[in-house]
């Protein structure tokens, strides 16, 4: 029994730590040195070794250096950081109606045959008679109606950073923003993969251009704890089956 309760309350203080984090104070932000943007920028890989400038290099506006007047600065390896931006204004509206309906009829007279009705009539209980042998008759009718309506709108911006290059070119970049207003963290996080190509000479990317997108805001404290169930709550909501 007393093994019971120490798991019991190993399981609840498990899902209870990140409220912990922020009892009494104001959220923490996530510390820098667990951020891989952090780690792409410390760690870009082998160094570029700079090729030797000619004397008429360093008079002219053109040169092969990205600090050029003319250099071009959109990030292209690890380390590097661009901007994305975020602009979401979607509306969808969905509306469909089904209706069908059938009916049937079925009838079998035997009024005369032989007087063989009549005979059989003679020894059926009162009010029975062979006249109308059969009559059936059936009806169904169904019908549907159905209707979505969404509409959402986000602008943002964020600055991202190239984690890896793959083989093929191709750019993974991570970014991450987080703003605390008293007591209370909002927190925008971007990842995917873009192509070097796709990024504008002002150093920006539009979300729709980012493969595998996973774009997240939201946020943690003390007003995103009051709108969420408590665990007990979620827990049973999903064990008990009513």
């Amino acid at each position: 029994m007393t093994y019971r309760i120490i798991c019991l309350l190993g399981f609840l203080a498990l899902f209870g730590c990140s409220r912990l984090d922020h009892l009494g104070k104001a959220p923490s932000f996530t510390p820098q040195e667990q951020s891989p943007e952090r780690v792409a920028m410390a760690y870009s890989g082998v160094p570029t070794v700079a090729l030797p400038e000619r004397q008429t290099d360093q008079a002219s506006l053109w040169s092969r250096e990205r600090s050029s007047l003319l250099g071009d600065r959109r990030a292209m390896k690890r380390g590097d950081i661009l901007t994305v931006v975020i602009e979401i204004d979607d509306e969808a509206s969905i509306s469909n109606s089904t209706s069908r309906s059938r009916s049937g009829s079925e009838s079998l007279s035997v009024p005369q045959l032989l007087g063989i009705p009549q005979r059989i009539d003679e020894d059926l209980p009162l009010g029975a008679t062979m006249a109308d042998a059969v009559d059936l008759g059936s009806q169904a009718a169904s019908g549907g109606d159905g209707q979505v309506a969404r509409s959402e709108e986000l602008t943002l911006r964020v600055a991202a950073t190239i984690t890896d290059v793959m083989p093929n070119g191709v750019l993974a970049i991570e970014g991450a923003q987080e703003v605390r207003v008293n007591f209370e963290l909002r927190e925008l996080l971007v990842s995917g993969f873009v192509r070097p190509e796709d990024i504008t000479r002002q150093n920006e990317i539009t979300y729709d251009k980012i493969a595998s997108a996973k774009i997240s805001y939201g946020g943690r404290g003390q007003i995103s704890d009051m709108q969420q169930p408590r665990y007990g709550q979620q827990v049973l909501d999903m064990i008990l089956p009513f």
